[in-house]
């Protein structure tokens, strides 16, 4: 199995403070890799990094071999790397299916095809296509979120905490998605806060902490970590 990406010596720094340093990571085609740890740690520092939208004090980033550190991020988005913001960020002004349509700005195909199938994915989305996307609930936005990174025809789809702020029932929803679009060929580097349910869709893990990574194995293996278990699963002995 290829890597898909390879994170090499990635360091950021903040005004002279270093976010994230120096770390290693893989993520292997086809599967789903979930970078955990506390708020602060480096996660999304890191994610944007790989987007283009922070430039790395030193890094070599490579997608499908090919070096994409000090490209801007529309050239990444149209290489097939796309990124779902915290917070969602839908534009709230504009209609649903306006949303989806700016996640293919960068083509110049037919849409047709990939709307049914967000739609498919999201039926809600279907049944709302009309409505403003700031009417939505937080469970619906983060689905047109994700639809609208999927319009852009990624091969990787990076989500940066995709559970903030949702019921639990819709958390459950979220990563019955993430499993689903990964099925369908394409890869996921997750992170996440709720490290339970990301260590257990994920094929391999990694823990940051204060930007460096402290532990990486397969998302079974971290999940019956006992150190992981009584620091971010809130277990105890």
């Amino acid at each position: 199995m290829s890597n898909i990406l390879e994170i090499k010596n990635l360091t950021v720094s903040y005004g002279g403070i270093e976010a994230v340093k120096g770390i290693d990571m893989i993520v292997p085609e086809g599967q789903i890799v979930t970078l955990i740890g506390a708020n602060g740690a480096g996660k999304s520092t890191t994610l944007k990094s790989i987007s283009g939208l922070v430039k790395p004090k030193q890094a070599s980033i490579l997608f499908n071999g090919q070096e994409i550190v000090g490209k801007t991020p529309d050239q990444i988005v149209s290489m097939g790397i796309t990124l779902v913001p915290e917070g969602r960020r839908v534009f709230p002004n504009l209609t649903v299916l306006e949303n989806l349509k700016i996640g293919a700005y960068l083509r110049k195909d037919n849409l047709q095809e990939d709307l049914e199938y967000i739609y498919k994915l999201f039926p809600r989305l279907k049944e709302r296509e009309w409505q403003m996307a700031g009417t939505l609930s937080g469970g619906e936005q983060q689905m047109l979120a994700v639809g609208r990174a999927l319009m852009s025809k990624p091969k990787v789809i990076m989500m940066d905490e995709p559970s903030l702020g949702l019921a639990p029932l819709v958390v459950k929803d979220i990563f019955k998605i993430i499993e689903t679009i990964n099925k369908e060929g394409i890869t996921v580097l997750l992170i996440e806060q709720n490290a339970n349910m990301a260590l257990k869709v994920a094929h391999k893990a990694y823990v940051i902490e204060t930007g460096t990574i402290t532990m990486e194995g397969t998302g079974a293996e971290l999940l019956a970590n006992e150190e992981i278990k009584q620091a971010y699963l809130g277990k105890t002995k």
